[in-house]
């Protein structure tokens, strides 16, 4: 393979992400906004330690620390200036900082929680729906259509005047600004919009960042003022550059990378003399493994590790220019060095492009549901069945509890008689019932066995993983039971056994982490905001309407002996009944869809209308109306009664 040059990487500068980061999240969710493609990267500084100095705002002042395990996850700012880091033991940081407040935070579910409405909140700026949340803290946003809108409605004339629309629709929805100066800090700190060298199309690229400047301060204001969580903001045009560049000014502040962007004759690009600075494990892409590999290449030598932290960290640091101006660096000899089995076969290209700061990798859409629930904890030796299955009781109580939380939702509806299970009467004489938006189809439990000691008593450091899928089993659908008692079922008949396939062997397994993980999920409902789910009933009366001209009514003896009547409506022509008596045959039983052979298996009614997902999606049918002798899944079970008791 030759050499893949620099030149030859294209670059997308159209765009405008805002990366947000919420300013200790922990500490006090941070929120680091990143814009350009317009593409916006939200990371809420600190997320862990900002949900409790909300929770007690006194402890902004006060240097703060989460503990999960022995370990520190995080601080608040206060916490560093006098010493403390993440992943320090909690002994170690107690002297530091005598004086540290340091509180629990095992518990993840307040995070989440607020990691949700913060990004909830954000991602109803994103015109283009493409909102993406990573981890916690950190948020992106795909601005580029707002930026552009923006663009078009701008008046020279009156710069310092002007207007940001937020609406489309909405003319007075906005804000007023000042378009002659960029919001906000900049990098480098001396460049200025009238350098010759920027020339017109760098002009207008530098109009988009300025504009998403804007933007992005805008958003930061009412995220504090609504949220009350301060963030740390960057604007560029890729998500790479808006991540990195908003780590420039922490916290409560937003960094704009200026252009240009691209290498000029002067050998001048802003890009490269911003990343060149950057270790290169820094590069948001590159994992700790790659780039142990490059640095050892670069070095000649291993790179060495520093032992004494709980995750391991380089003693030895190569930087990107390092990397990118080693002789005869370049996709061939990355892909020497990086690939082989098991590795991904574009990392050559794709570690090459983030040294040369080429990211093209879109904002994702913003989802209602999550695409996977994982719950994980880690243990210093994990070596026996009792506490193996005492774990696990406690990590399917907290997977259960966050799939209700995250998957399901509230319905109001008209109160019904005889309607019984899983409902509540309101004060205004509705119901409200508990559905599923969504449903996982897959369990996984994943274990990190340590491995064995060697012959020195030392034990290599491993992060490997190994894991068993099974199907969801049904009975976590059923709202109406207790979390407790589902997770003993879950855990003795699904769990024990899984555990068994991964480990056969009766002990010795010394564990240093379990994770259980409901992936695969599907939504069941309305994908937005205010859909309360599928209405069954409303089906069965469209496909009443619908399917009218269709019905077949049972003959009665009389009938038996009449000639034969066609079934096809009297609209249809002569090639249609032609065309339909191909097709195999469909009868109906009870307003249900039911192709010819299967008993009780519905169909689509009519295109783009998947009200019924096919049978190896539904987990389990264990539930069989006694009104029509139809198989319900159990999530289904109330609308359907509700169905039959509606008035004809």
């Amino acid at each position: 393979m030759a050499a893949f040059p620099t030149k030859a990487l294209k670059r997308d500068d159209t765009r405008l992400i805002i990366h947000f980061d919420y300013d200790c999240f922990v500490s006090l969710l941070q929120i680091l906004f990143t814009f350009i493609r317009y593409l916006t990267l939200c990371c809420l500084i600190v997320l862990y330690a900002a949900v409790f100095e909300k929770e007690d705002p006194k402890l902004r002042y006060l240097p703060l620390a989460v503990q999960q395990k022995q370990i520190i996850v995080t601080c608040n700012y206060e916490a560093r200036r006098q010493g403390l880091h993440k992943l320090q033991r909690v002994t170690e940081a107690r002297k530091t900082c005598p004086n540290a407040i340091i509180v629990l935070g095992e518990d993840l579910t307040r995070f989440r929680n607020a990691s949700k409405e913060n990004y909830d909140f954000l991602k109803r700026f994103a015109w283009s729906g493409r909102a993406e949340r990573l981890g916690f803290d950190e948020v992106f946003i795909d601005v580029t259509d707002m930026v552009d809108y923006n663009l078009e409605m701008l008046n020279s004339h009156t710069l310092q005047s002007s207007f940001f629309h937020l609406s489309r629709n909405d003319p007075t929805l906005g804000f007023a600004f000042d378009c002659s100066n960029i919001a906000g800090d900049v990098v480098p700190e001396n460049h200025t919009v009238t350098d010759t060298a920027m020339g017109q199309a760098t002009g207008s690229l530098y109009i988009r960042l300025l504009l998403g400047s804007h933007l992005a301060q805008h958003l930061r204001y009412q995220l504090e003022e609504h949220q009350g969580y301060s963030s740390t903001v960057g604007i560029s045009t890729s998500k790479l550059i808006s991540k990195l560049v908003g780590n420039v000014n922490k916290p409560k502040g937003q960094t704009t990378l200026l252009p240009p962007y691209t290498t000029l004759d002067n050998g001048q690009s802003n890009i490269t003399l911003f990343l060149d600075e950057h270790d290169i494990g820094q590069i948001p892409g590159i994992g700790f493994k790659t780039a142990q590999k490059i640095r050892g290449h670069v070095l000649a030598h291993p790179a060495a590790v520093d032992h004494g932290l709980v995750y391991g960290g380089t003693k030895e640091n190569v930087k990107v220019r390092d990397v990118r101006l080693f002789p005869t660096m370049g996709v061939e000899v990355l892909e020497k060095l990086l690939g082989g089995s098991g590795s991904p076969n574009d990392i050559a290209i794709r570690v090459w492009s983030l040294i040369n700061g080429v990211d093209t990798s879109e904002v994702g859409l913003a989802r209602e549901v999550p695409q996977q629930i994982s719950i994980e904890d880690s243990y210093i030796r994990l070596d026996a069945m009792a506490e193996v299955e005492r774990e696990l009781k406690l990590l399917s109580r907290s997977l259960l509890s966050r799939m209700r939380i995250d998957l399901s939702c509230m319905e109001e509806h008209e109160d019904v008689p005889g309607e019984r299970r899983g409902t509540e009467r309101a004060s205004n004489g509705t119901r409200s019932s508990r559905q599923w938006l969504a449903y996982p189809k897959t369990l996984r439990l994943t274990t990190r066995p340590r491995p064995a000691r060697n012959p020195d008593g030392t034990r290599s450091r491993t992060f490997n993983r190994i894991s068993r899928s099974c199907d969801m089993p049904a009975l976590v659908l059923n709202l109406s039971s207790s979390i407790e008692d589902q997770s003993e079922v879950l855990v003795r008949e699904t769990l024990i056994p899984l555990f068994h396939k991964l480990h056969p062997e009766k002990s010795g397994w010394d564990l240093s982490l379990m994770n259980l993980c409901a992936a695969s999920i599907s939504l069941t409902a309305a994908s937005s905001k205010d859909g309360a789910g599928r209405d069954i009933s409303k089906m069965f009366k469209m496909q009443q309407r619908v399917l009218k001209d269709w019905k077949v009514e049972e003959p009665n003896a009389e009938e038996l002996d009449a000639p034969p009547v066609s079934i096809y409506p009297a609209n249809l022509g002569e090639g249609a009944v032609e065309a339909v008596e191909n097709e195999p045959l469909v009868v109906i039983k009870d307003t249900f869809l039911v192709a010819d052979g299967q008993d009780g298996a519905t169909s689509e009614t009519h295109e783009n209308d998947n009200i019924w997902e096919s049978d190896d999606e539904v987990p389990g049918l264990g539930y069989t109306c006694t009104k029509c002798g139809l198989a319900v899944p159990d999530f289904a079970i109330t609308a359907h009664e509700r169905f039959h008791d509606l008035p004809d």
